[in-house]
């Protein structure tokens, strides 16, 4: 590799289970383009330290993944809107002078997966519940109501729902218990907590009350087909599973370090398929 070569990376903790190496060097490969993507292990007390040397070790950038995204937008020098609404970031470009920015794409990924995924959905005025309140239910509910959607979020503790209602405003607010009522007629449905994933309790919601045709979206892609997306294809309702997101929040850091808008392609998924599939067996 010559001096030429460009370094970017994520930093987690912990990392070792992520995708984005995978995605990344896919890319790079493909447009033949000199470069590297890493795993950047980093403790929550080493962050700042890390970070810090980006531009010393050349770096362009990095990801930033849990636990480190409200931490690192702390240490910009400047941050995008949408980064300083949410206090978090998923993206740190390097300036040639050392200065660190810092995006927010999460809600990006998951509006541009969305439209690929169900392309005759249309978002403004269209009536969507996300459960949550963590990083990416504020990452989506914010994507979401840029888009004209109207959001009711719902949370196992609803405090923490309306602590993101209240900091982005627009949103409303059910009771955990409500969730079912809450999705009545929607025309998306958007889980975003831990429950499903691997290793967690199923999350339990009858979707009959959704519209004819309604898209249900999880975030997670371990296990990629959720019992959620299972039973939403059973009720002929449009599952969109959590791998496209990670997907396409990718693409405006690779554009921004690497000079190219990547494409998503079938051959693409198809590969971080079988990356993730290693990684589990």
């Amino acid at each position: 590799m010559s001096g030429a070569a460009k370094k970017a990376g994520v930093f987690g903790w912990p990392v070792a289970h992520s995708l984005s190496p995978a995605l990344h060097t896919w890319w790079l490969d493909h447009y033949s383009i000199e470069g590297s993507y890493d795993l950047l292990p980093v403790k929550p007390e080493d962050l700042e330290a890390a970070i810090r040397s980006l531009h010393d070790e050349s770096f362009v950038g990095a990801n930033v993944t849990v636990p480190h995204k409200e931490a690192a937008a702390k240490l910009m020098d400047r941050l995008d809107p949408v980064a300083a609404k949410l206090g978090a970031v998923n993206l740190i470009i390097v300036g040639e002078d050392g200065t660190l920015e810092g995006r927010n794409t999460d809600g990006y990924g998951f509006i541009e997966n969305l439209k690929a995924a169900v392309p005759a959905l249309a978002l403004k005025d269209a009536k969507a519940v996300v459960l949550g309140a963590g990083g990416t239910t504020k990452a989506v509910t914010n994507a979401l109501l840029d888009e004209g959607a109207q959001v009711t979020l719902a949370n196992r503790t609803e405090e923490k729902a309306r602590a993101i209602a209240e900091l982005l405003g627009g949103a409303r607010v059910v009771p955990w218990a409500e969730r079912n009522a809450a999705i009545e007629n929607a025309q998306l449905l958007v889980n975003t907590t831990t429950l499903g994933m691997t290793g967690q309790p199923a999350l339990e919601i009858e979707l009959s009350g959704l519209a004819p045709g309604a898209a249900v979206a999880d975030c997670v892609y371990a296990p990629l087909e959720t019992e959620l997306l299972k039973a939403a294809k059973a009720k002929n309702l449009t599952p969109v599973d959590g791998l496209g997101m990670l997907i396409h929040q990718a693409r405006p850091a690779f554009k921004a370090w690497f000079g190219v808008d990547p494409e998503v392609t079938p051959a693409l998924r198809d590969h971080l398929l079988k990356v993730r599939e290693g990684m589990t067996s």
